[in-house]
């Protein structure tokens, strides 16, 4: 069975919410962890076709000076699609992430086969005091150290990636639960937050 600790955690970074508006990617940024240890990482610009306007230059720090020498993002798709075979994946609010990596994917033809998991369902779930969901909230709620600047893809997979091993080690721990299996994660984020302690007490 599949463990939750061997995984590849990704972000994007994008031109705007929705590849069905026309929205693409502009930045990946992706952690690959076996076994809660990381053992690989993938980072790249690349270029959409077309400007991208000044809230997101603001936004991400990425300018337009930085994407114009920058691969073309069917070229960098290729390699991610590689990057990721055969793994599981995890995003921090992945319905986002996973649209934007479906659309680049199906554009030239290429699949993955692994499983997604939202680090944001899950903290929900196992962080019910924190203030809020937001991943610079979570980092500091769960007491990571933290050094760098969010809305970049490979320091916020970092982070994610941190606060995805963080997170398991607390399931580990409360509930006697060694190698938390990806079967458990994707369960557990369709679980009423008011049932989690029974549903993990119960997991066996």
């Amino acid at each position: 069975m599949a463990k939750a600790n061997t995984v590849v955690v990704l972000d994007f970074e994008t031109t705007g919410l929705s590849p069905d508006m026309g929205d693409r990617a502009i930045e990946i940024g992706a952690v690959r962890i076996e076994a809660g240890e990381i053992t690989g990482r993938f980072q790249e610009l690349m270029n959409p076709g077309r400007r991208i306007d000044p809230f997101i230059e603001n936004y991400t720090g990425i300018t337009n000076d930085m994407l114009k020498d920058a691969p073309p993002c069917a070229e960098v798709m290729h390699r991610f699609a590689d990057f990721i075979a055969g793994c599981n994946l995890v995003a921090h609010n992945a319905s986002f992430d996973k649209r934007f990596l479906d659309a680049e994917l199906r554009a030239i033809s290429r699949h993955y086969s692994g499983d997604f998991a939202c680090s944001l369902l899950v903290a929900r779930r196992i962080y019910q005091e924190a203030p809020n969901h937001q991943l610079g909230t979570l980092v500091n709620y769960a007491n990571i150290p933290a050094q760098g600047v969010f809305h970049r893809a490979l320091y916020d997979s970092e982070m994610t990636s941190k606060l995805w091993l963080a997170m398991l080690d607390d399931i580990e721990e409360r509930y006697d639960l060694p190698n938390v299996p990806f079967a458990l994660i994707q369960k557990l984020v369709k679980t009423p937050k008011k049932s989690v302690h029974k549903f993990l007490s119960n997991w066996q």
